[in-house]
């Protein structure tokens, strides 16, 4: 395990996923922002959900998915429902 799975939300799978797309740090988790990570294992990952997108963000504002706030988790949601069409 890496620097990345130790953040919450992120277990091997992701961080796995994540250092695919040439994201290794959190730094650079941050830098990037959620949505931008998430497009990329999208890329690679056609299953990729948004408990995922959620999971990313939480762990990069270092809590768990369900204690984002409401209008982030709507923001996210938007997101998404535009990035599957």
């Amino acid at each position: 395990m890496g620097e990345l799975s130790k953040l919450p939300n992120l277990g091997p799978v992701v961080e796995s996923q994540l250092n695919q797309v040439g994201i290794t740090t959190y730094e650079q988790l941050k830098e990037v922002g959620s949505k931008q990570a998430w497009l990329k294992i999208k890329a690679i990952d056609s299953s990729a959900c948004i408990h995922r997108l959620l999971a990313i963000e939480g762990a990069i504002q270092g809590i768990k998915k369900t204690q984002l706030p409401e209008e982030k988790k709507e923001e996210l949601r938007g997101f998404y429902r535009a990035a599957k069409k």
